[in-house]
C-alpha cells in the first residue's frame, strides 16, 4: 500500500522539476523581455514591427501549442534533432513570458511622464543615464503588481510541461491515479498553494519597500 510519506517524496521530486522550469524561465525571460520592449519601441520601423508581430503571435496562441511546436517542430518540419524535453519546455516558457513581460515593461515605460526624461536631458544626462536614474526606478514601482500576477501564473503554467512527458509534479500525481489513487492529485495543490503563498508575501514586501516612490 502506498504511504503518504512515499507519495510526498515522489511529489517533491516532481516539484523539483517545477521549480527548475520556474526559475530558469524568470532568469532568462526577465532580461529578454526588456530587450523585446526596446525592439518594439525602436525608431527603426522594421525592427519595431518585427518585435510587435512576434509579441502578437506569441500572446495570441496557447502556450501549449508553442511548447508542442518547439519540441516536435524541428524534427517534423526540417528532419533535424530538436531540443530535449526539459530544454524545450524552458525555451517555450522563456519566449512566451518574455513577450508578456515586454508588454508590462512597455506600459511601465510609457507611463513615466515624458517631461521627466526631457528634464534629465536638459540637465545634461545621456539617454542611458535618464533611463537608469529616472525612468527605471519608476518603472519598477509601476510593474511590480502586474509582474507579480504573471509570475504567479507561471507557477501554475509549469504543469503544462507534462504535455511532452516532462516529469513535473502533476505528471507524478497522475501516475498514482492509474493505480486508483486520486488524493495525490489533489495533494499537489498544497505544493502550489505554499509556493504561491511565499511569492505573494515576497511581492507584498516589495511593494511596501517601494511605497516611498511617488508616481
Amino acid at each position: 500500500m502506498t504511504s503518504f510519506w512515499n507519495v510526498t517524496l515522489a511529489l517533491l521530486e516532481g516539484f523539483g522539476s517545477t521549480c527548475l522550469i520556474f526559475a530558469a524561465t524568470l532568469v532568462f525571460a526577465i532580461p529578454l523581455g526588456l530587450l523585446v520592449t526596446f525592439g518594439s519601441m525602436s525608431r527603426f520601423r522594421p525592427l519595431r514591427w518585427l518585435m510587435r508581430t512576434i509579441v502578437w503571435v506569441v500572446r495570441g496562441t496557447p502556450l501549449m501549442l508553442q511548447l508542442i511546436a518547439i519540441f516536435y517542430g524541428p524534427a517534423l518540419l526540417f528532419g533535424i534533432d530538436g531540443f530535449d524535453r526539459v530544454p524545450a519546455v524552458i525555451v517555450a516558457f522563456v519566449i512566451n513570458y518574455a513577450c508578456y513581460f515586454s508588454e508590462i515593461y512597455r506600459a511601465g515605460i510609457e507611463g513615466v511622464p515624458r517631461g521627466q526624461a526631457e528634464a534629465g536631458q536638459v540637465l545634461g544626462l545621456k539617454k542611458s543615464q535618464v533611463f537608469f536614474h529616472i525612468t527605471l526606478i519608476q518603472l519598477i514601482k509601476r510593474i511590480v503588481p502586474p509582474m507579480s500576477n504573471e509570475i504567479i501564473t507561471l507557477v501554475k503554467d509549469t504543469s503544462l510541461a507534462r504535455i511532452i512527458s516532462v516529469t513535473e509534479i502533476i505528471l507524478v500525481a497522475q501516475e498514482y491515479t492509474r493505480q486508483g489513487l486520486i488524493w495525490p492529485l489533489f495533494y499537489t495543490g498544497v505544493f502550489y498553494l505554499l509556493f504561491v503563498g511565499v511569492l505573494t508575501l515576497l511581492f507584498r514586501h516589495t511593494e511596501k519597500k517601494l511605497e516611498y516612490i511617488k508616481i
